[in-house]
């Protein structure tokens, strides 16, 4: 349990006491947000522990729910930015956590919609972290590599099938185009695997943690978001080869280089599918691109 100034907290280990408490104030689970509460506390402890939290770090945490998380990062001493789009939650976390006089803020609404905004206003935190409801996990973590913002350090929990492509490298069956894109910017890698009995309700699957850190050196590119579009580009039909996939999408994209020059230049075989390529060969190609057909 969380102690002074925190008086009043629910037992965040009890699904029975959870549940009581929703049922008190009227609240119902909102299945559309993928809500699962971690009710284990020893997983909460050590996911808090791999942050290697000093006082005054910044943090973002995604979807506190009732708190559980947000009350230990906060007896950390550090300075948090919680990003809630439950109406019902959030009237509880500004009872909880408001006024304090700890260094809290509340972002009401959507994650997906109001973080870039909130990141250009108020600049970004040292560290990303949260339980990540299941259906915006992929979709936010993407949105912040294309949208070019790296954070030093981000830890999220999501369903393990996620953590996988997360991690994925070439030649295997959870290599996707979210893989070479999570692998621009940083180093992934799950850290804890979490079982579905230590959330209230039960979700259907396994959850992991998985740690980004920063690369110390980016790898280089000409043009950001055409490196994206080559990489969506060669994963759109899984089957088809890359020379396909690539010829595909140069002709409608107006683009006047063919697949097979293209291909000859980066010394890469037609044949071979994008579950087979790394990152540098995704950069090669994006790069001949860009510098052959510079107009367009």
């Amino acid at each position: 349990m969380c102690s002074e100034p925190f008086l009043g907290l629910p037992n965040y280990d009890s699904p029975a006491e959870l549940k009581a408490l929703l049922e008190t104030l009227g609240f119902s689970m909102q299945k559309k947000f993928g809500q699962n509460f971690l009710v284990d506390k020893k997983t909460r402890e050590s996911l808090i522990s791999l942050l290697e939290l000093k006082e005054e770090t910044r943090i973002w945490e995604v979807g506190p729910g009732l708190g559980a998380m947000t009350c230990l990062l906060l007896e950390k001493g550090v300075n948090l930015t919680a990003f809630e789009i439950d109406k019902g939650f959030i009237s509880l976390l500004k009872k909880f956590f408001l006024d304090k006089g700890q260094n809290f803020t509340l972002v009401e609404g959507d994650v997906q919609k109001n973080w870039l905004p909130y990141l250009k206003e108020h600049g970004k935190p040292d560290i990303f972290f949260g339980n990540l409801p299941y259906n915006i996990a992929s979709e936010l973590i993407a949105s912040t590599i294309e949208a070019g913002v790296v954070f030093d350090t981000m830890l999220f929990t999501v369903q393990k099938e996620a953590a996988e492509r997360i991690t994925a490298r070439p030649d295997n069956k959870n290599y996707t185009a979210f893989s070479v894109l999570c692998s621009l910017f940083y180093e992934c890698k799950i850290v804890k695997t979490i079982p579905a009995s230590a959330f209230w309700p039960q979700p259907n699957v396994e959850s992991a943690a998985v740690l980004f850190k920063a690369e110390k050196e980016f790898a280089e590119y000409k043009n950001f978001k055409l490196f994206i579009k080559i990489v969506k580009a060669l994963f759109s039909s899984r089957r088809k080869n890359i020379k396909n996939n690539l010829s595909s999408w140069l002709k409608s994209n107006g683009y006047d280089c063919n697949a097979d020059f293209v291909l000859q230049k980066a010394g890469l075989s037609g044949n071979l599918r994008a579950e087979s390529l790394a990152l540098y060969d995704f950069l090669l190609l994006s790069d001949i691109i860009s510098s052959s057909d510079k107009n367009k």
